[in-house]
């Protein structure tokens, strides 16, 4: 794990037994930390979500019906619904959201959060 931008990216004051990345002053917990756009914000935020939220961690689950490289499905309990959707694609993908109305609760792209989604879920590429 690399932590900072201290030597050995503050895994160690010893020598470490594997190489430390090129990137360790840039890529590092304390640095994600501090960016609300982070990989570890997102998941900070996405553990915080099913927690507060059962359908994602003991409600229904059931595919929903997607083409190409989109992955989505629908967690329900407690009268509270959640539609997931990946785009497991590094090109932009559409999910058909037909009978569905909804917005946008949490997302890698933090900026989408609160959008409006009725007939299709625009999704970019590698978004979730």
């Amino acid at each position: 794990m690399q932590w900072d931008a201290a030597p050995n990216a503050g895994f160690t004051s010893g020598a470490p037994w594997l190489p430390v990345a090129a990137d360790f002053r840039e890529v590092n917990v304390e640095v994600q930390q501090s960016d609300p756009a982070s990989l570890l914000c997102l998941h900070r935020r996405l553990l915080a979500l099913r927690r507060a939220e059962p359908a994602l961690s003991m409600g229904s689950y059931r595919a929903v019906d997607a083409t190409g490289s989109v992955l989505a499905y629908l967690r329900e309990a407690a009268g509270r619904r959640f539609l997931v959707a990946l785009n497991l694609d590094s090109a932009p993908a559409s999910l058909d959201v037909s009978g569905f109305a909804g917005s946008v609760v949490l997302g890698t792209h933090p900026h989408r959060e609160g959008d409006r989604i009725t007939r299709a879920v625009p999704l970019r590429a590698d978004e979730v």
